[in-house]
């Protein structure tokens, strides 16, 4: 597939972009998403069980030991029913307006990317938002909720349906800038390790590690923010994005804004790693390759290679072909004036090498039976 083919999906297959956008962004949340609970529970800004998480490790362990194997897996039914959607709409929405961005303006491929990503995160956010409380209030330690179901109900009876919006300014606020860093440094990273712009594994594992780790460790203020605003513990309520960042400082100081910043990085270099190779592969794998077609190269002379195949000289009226996957359809058969067919002993095989020849079957209106 060349560069054309490839870079023209989004635009002319919205159903390929979603569906490929959707399985990367189910895969992106579920293969990391024990270490997204890990980074939770980093950012909680009131002790637990009276200390602090100061390390991976030590979440990861004291999760395991006292609350099960499992436990680090629990919520991720909610992720599993927004990833999808929330995704497809991020990608089509994203690719779409990339390429419209790219033709009606002077800006270059990463700017265009840049103010793509800022538009489609409002979309994606309208869906992750809800998700994210539902998923972040059941990673909590000592959370009282024991289903995704049973979450959802809890905190619509008591706190309403605007609790599952609470966040959305902030997670707007956070996303925007995040999206753009992300999506600009992917295509700047493209730009180096893959200037073709072909489908390439290690090239789109490697940009979208370096993507996702530099707009995480960027924007990890503002995530915990979100994380505050999310959880709504019982000893901190708060209702709004300036709220949190005070209540985050009044508690924690300024470095408070950097707590779960190694686990936040860690989670989102393999989830976007995983998430831009997984779309760009099945947006690879779900482009259908056309067919080749054969073109007619007028009064093309014979090949010295074809001498062998016939005594007589091949007149040149007869013509050639050859495979082309960019070049328009022959003739219509109704173009072309009746008369007793010919046969010809040889013809050019459908791979278009000119010395590989296989026997054929060509009919010419221009030579007479024999």
């Amino acid at each position: 597939m060349n560069f054309e083919d490839y870079e023209s999906l989004p635009t002319t297959s919205i159903g390929t972009n979603m569906t490929a956008g959707a399985i990367a962004g189910i895969m992106e949340h579920c293969v990391m998403y024990p270490m997204d609970s890990v980074k939770t529970r980093m950012q909680s800004l009131l002790p637990t069980n009276g200390s602090y998480y100061y390390s991976i490790r030590e979440v990861w362990c004291q999760m395991i030991r006292k609350e099960g194997v499992l436990r680090p897996m629990r919520g991720m039914g909610a992720v599993v029913l927004g990833a999808g959607p929330a995704h497809a709409m991020y990608f089509s929405s994203y690719e779409c307006l990339r390429d419209c961005i790219a033709r009606h303006s002077v800006l270059n491929t990463t700017l265009s990317s840049g103010l793509a990503g800022c538009v489609s995160t409002l979309l994606h956010d309208g869906i992750m938002t809800p998700t994210d409380v539902i998923k972040q209030r059941l990673q909590m330690v000592n959370s009282p909720y024991k289903t995704v179901m049973d979450c959802i109900r809890n905190i619509y009876r008591q706190e309403g349906p605007k609790a599952f919006y609470l966040s959305y300014t902030t997670q707007l606020a956070m996303n925007i800038p995040f999206q753009s860093l992300h999506f600009m440094t992917y295509e700047f990273c493209q730009n180096i390790t893959n200037s073709e712009r072909c489908y390439n594994p290690t090239a789109h594992v490697i940009s979208g590690a370096v993507a996702g780790g530099v707009a995480a460790a960027l924007t990890t203020p503002l995530d915990v923010c979100k994380t505050l605003l999310n959880t709504q513990q019982s000893q901190v309520r708060v209702s709004g994005l300036f709220e949190a960042i005070e209540t985050v400082y009044r508690l924690g100081g300024p470095f408070a804004y950097f707590r779960g910043l190694k686990a936040r990085v860690l989670y989102q270099m393999p989830s976007a790693a995983i998430c831009w190779s997984t779309y760009e592969f099945l947006k690879y794998l779900l482009t259908a390759t056309p067919a080749p077609t054969f073109v007619a190269l007028a009064e093309f002379p014979a090949s010295s290679g074809d001498s062998e195949s016939s005594d007589e000289p091949v007149p040149s009226s007869i013509q050639r072909f050859v495979p082309s996957e960019a070049t328009p359809a022959p003739r219509s058969l109704s173009s072309i004036p009746s008369s007793k067919p010919c046969e010809l002993p040889m013809a050019a095989s459908h791979h278009g090498v000119y010395n590989t020849l296989t026997i054929s079957r060509i009919h010419s209106t221009d030579i007479n039976t024999r």
